[in-house]
């Protein structure tokens, strides 16, 4: 039987996320996470609406996600997030424990594993790839739309 939670489907609403970010006038990053199959946190940037730089959609997602858990701690929860995370994120993301990371298209100029993967906790796997042109293609049109 076909598992229909699989990081397909999982991205995808990650993309739903980048859509909402694309939508208003933020950088379109989405990202979701998940625990026993079941999406805990939605979030996407926020960084102009908050006026903060942190304010990225990984960011949104821990708070959201350790909030929903009461603890701090994202053990046994996978991250969706449409661009491989940068090394803030990367950080966070460590501090949290989380047990997985499952990202879509890569940044080849910001992201964290053109730095050093070991920024990650060393109990998380990490995978790229997950639907990359879909995840590249959104940025591309929002870029686009900024040089017109």
């Amino acid at each position: 039987m076909i598992d229909p939670y699989n990081d397909e489907y999982f991205m995808k609403q990650a993309l739903a996320e980048a859509q909402k970010a694309f939508d208003r006038d933020e950088i379109p990053v989405g990202a979701v996470v998940v625990a026993n199959k079941k999406i805990i946190a939605r979030s996407h940037n926020l960084s102009e609406v908050l006026n903060d730089v942190t304010a990225h959609a990984e960011m949104q997602a821990i708070t959201a996600a350790a909030n929903h858990l009461g603890g701090k701690y994202l053990i046994d929860c996978t991250l969706y997030v449409t661009l491989e995370p940068c090394v803030m994120c990367a950080g966070a993301l460590s501090w949290a424990q989380i047990s997985k990371i499952v990202y879509g298209a890569s940044d080849d100029k910001r992201g964290a594993g053109r730095f050093d993967t070991s920024l990650y906790h060393p109990k998380t796997e990490i995978s790229g790839g997950i639907m990359a042109e879909e995840c590249s293609e959104i940025m591309q049109r929002f870029f686009a739309n900024k040089r017109k």
